[in-house]
């Protein structure tokens, strides 16, 4: 009877409960972070909204939210059914091949669960806060649309990378790759759309940035302004519904598209909006809330999983002298950068485009020129792995018998490129690959493709992302593409997102006067130390050393430097110092020894750098800095060879377009 009476009571209060939230219905519902500084203020009354505070200060006004469907907008007329709440729930995430080998994350939760079978989860952390919807249909659904309105109670300035394509065409099909604008929400380009993430500088230091989780079987988020409001809105693309092939690389292309952005079952997460909240800089480049948010690891076992660094043919365009042969896609030269890779340790080669005939679409065949067997079996015999240049949609539409075959052959993995765009169809073909290629044992490095959204967290054989102005672009970019502000705006955005395969390490390097775009023998903007920076800068599991093999034979002591620069087994990682926009100076940590990288923009610049970072004892530092006449020849640097500990200070001057980059071993 006792047990009677107390489940009686029991239900009673959990009846109270579920009243009580439907009686508060109508009055907003408040989520804290665990540290108490941000808030989020969610809107239950007629249309579905959200407001978010920073230490009281507003952020985000009333934000209206919801998925319109066929029939209806879920979002409208809202009912609430249920609160639940989760608070102070901790989770330890196990991160490889990431900035660090795990991490952990604390958030409280609130799980408002509507009428008309669907709901919206909140996340509250002390890095930012986090929403997704949820439905609970039994019959598949249409989205025609989510609604996604970021209203800004001020004017702020936002740091925005827009679509490259021109109006009046289809700007959702582009490589996601462009240097970023700012310009105040008001000011923002009405004509245009910008791709995720992007960053929103709400003053004093603190800051904002868009970006997404979990992006699967669904179109990816772009923003656009009105030019009128303090308002941003999301848009998508629109569902693919025909698709053409087109030379010269025998690319599916988006010819029509439908009035709907996804086809979906009835029951589902949809992907996390994140907005990434920091106080200062420096904070922005080690956030980890799109990889925590991302679904956990689907393919077990990581051991397999080869990372590291590799000798490129493409950027330097097969460009290697001083051999008797002809250089080219042909097995002496690819030989040649097998030997060079061996030679100085480097893990990897790739064979880009070229090793099958593009035109035809056939990546089974390989070209008559190559013997691709034998490539394999002489990388292996120097502890060289091979790499595999494909095109997506050639890999999906050949993808089990491709992965079987080269897998078997003894292939480490493939570079997919030219995706382009981020609708539902593209998305569900870059799970499709990822599972694909996990199956078999194959890494994949993912060119032109969208930024990074967590898929490298629940498949971990992705081991880097493009979706990034990187170096590629200066084969063909003029001097107004500001480069060097890019590299110091890059680091703080993109990389919350995800690691970035920018393709660093040219040793023709040239001042903002100097600079040309030759194609066929690329040159960087800026120093050879702001090159050498950027292997400790990027969070990048696999690096490519851009130029070519006789170069860097010629430049051996900055060849064995890059070389040195751990790019696996990070165990920690820390932004010194710097300012968006400006500078940056990165550390990281491997075993008992770090390695920081700084870059400037154009602007000459002299910093202090503080060893305060080290544990006792005493370590000698290589630092390369830029030389007394890097201003003027940009490949001018100085090594040098010094002790110090963590009470050490030292002054280091960047040149413009400069940098510095430094190993620090424990003695």
């Amino acid at each position: 009877m006792k047990h009677i009476v107390l489940y009686f009571i029991f239900g009673l209060l959990g009846c109270v409960c579920c009243l009580s939230s439907a009686w508060a219905a109508d009055r907003p519902l408040v989520l804290k972070s665990p540290g108490g500084n941000l808030e989020v203020e969610i809107i239950t009354e007629g249309q579905l909204a959200y407001a978010l505070k920073h230490k009281g200060k507003i952020l985000l006004d009333k934000s209206p939210i919801g998925l319109v469907l066929e029939d209806r907008t879920l979002g409208e007329n809202v009912k609430v059914r249920r609160v639940n709440r989760r608070s102070m729930v901790k989770e330890d995430i196990v991160s490889p091949h990431y900035r660090f080998p795990s991490f952990a994350v604390t958030y409280n939760e609130l799980d408002l669960k509507l009428r008309d079978n669907y709901g919206v989860v909140f996340r509250a952390y002390d890095e930012g806060i986090a929403y997704r919807f949820y439905t609970s249909a039994k019959s598949p659904l249409v989205i025609k649309d989510e609604v996604v309105r970021m209203n800004f109670p001020q004017d702020y300035e936002t740091y925005m990378a827009y679509s490259t394509v021109k109006p009046g065409k289809d700007q959702y099909v582009m490589a996601f790759q462009n240097i970023y604008t700012k310009a105040t929400v008001k000011g923002v380009n009405t004509k245009n759309i910008a791709f995720l993430p992007v960053t929103v500088d709400c003053g004093e230091g603190l800051k904002m940035t868009l970006l997404e989780s979990d992006l699967e079987n669904y179109p990816g988020m772009f923003v656009k302004g009105d030019g009128k409001s303090c308002s941003l809105q999301g848009t998508f693309a629109k569902y693919p519904s025909e698709m053409k092939s087109f030379p010269p690389r025998a690319m599916k292309r988006v010819v029509g598209r439908t009035d709907y952005i996804a086809k979906t079952e009835g029951t589902r997460n949809y992907p996390w909006r994140i907005w990434a909240v920091t106080e200062q800089d420096i904070e922005m480049p080690v956030n980890n809330l799109v990889y925590a948010l991302a679904s956990p690891n689907r393919i077990g076992d990581c051991s397999w999983i080869k990372t590291g660094k590799v000798a490129w043919d493409w950027w330097n365009d097969w460009g290697i002298y001083n051999v008797d042969f002809k250089a080219g896609i042909n097995m002496e030269t690819y030989k040649y950068y097998i030997d060079f890779a061996a030679d100085n340790r480097i893990e990897f080669v790739v064979l880009d485009e070229g090793w099958y005939n593009p035109g035809k679409g056939d990546m089974l065949t390989v070209v008559p020129e190559l013997d691709l067997e034998e490539l394999v079996r002489y990388g292996k015999s120097k502890g060289v792995d091979l790499i595999l240049w494909t095109v997506f949609n050639v890999l999906d539409d050949q993808l089990e018998e491709a992965c079987k075959k080269y897998s078997e052959m003894g292939i480490s993995g493939f570079k997919v490129d030219f995706l382009d765009r981020d609708d539902q169809t593209a998305v569900e073909m870059a799970y499709r690959i990822a599972e694909m290629t996990a199956k078999y044992k194959l890494t994949l490095d993912l060119h032109g493709f969208y930024k990074p959204t967590g898929m490298n967290r629940t498949y971990p054989n992705i081991i880097n992302f493009e979706a990034v102005f990187g170096m590629e672009e200066m084969k063909w970019s003029k001097i107004e593409k500001d480069m060097m502000e890019y590299d110091v705006i890059m680091p703080y955005i993109r990389m919350m997102a995800g690691p970035v395969d920018y393709t660093p390490g040219a040793m023709r390097n040239a001042t903002k006067k100097d600079f040309k775009d030759i194609y066929y023998n690329p040159m960087s903007q800026g120093t050879r130390c702001h090159q050498l920076a950027a292997y400790i800068v990027h969070d990048s599991p696999l690096t490519m050393l851009a130029d070519n093999p006789t170069i860097y034979k010629e430049e051996q002591e900055c060849t064995d430097f890059i070389v040195s620069i751990p790019n696996k087994n990070i165990e920690e990682t820390r932004v010194l110092q710097g300012k968006l926009g400006e500078s940056i100076v990165m550390a990281r940590k491997v075993d008992s020894n770090w390695y920081v990288g700084g870059m400037t923009d154009w602007n000459q610049r002299e910093i202090t750098l503080d060893f305060g970072f080290l544990s006792e004892g005493t370590y000698e530092v290589t630092l390369f800095s830029d030389g007394v006449n890097a201003n003027k020849q940009a490949e001018d640097y100085k090594k040098e060879t010094f002790k110090v500990t963590s009470a050490s200070m030292r002054k280091i001057n960047m040149a413009s377009g400069g940098g510095f980059a430094m190993a620090i071993v424990k003695k």
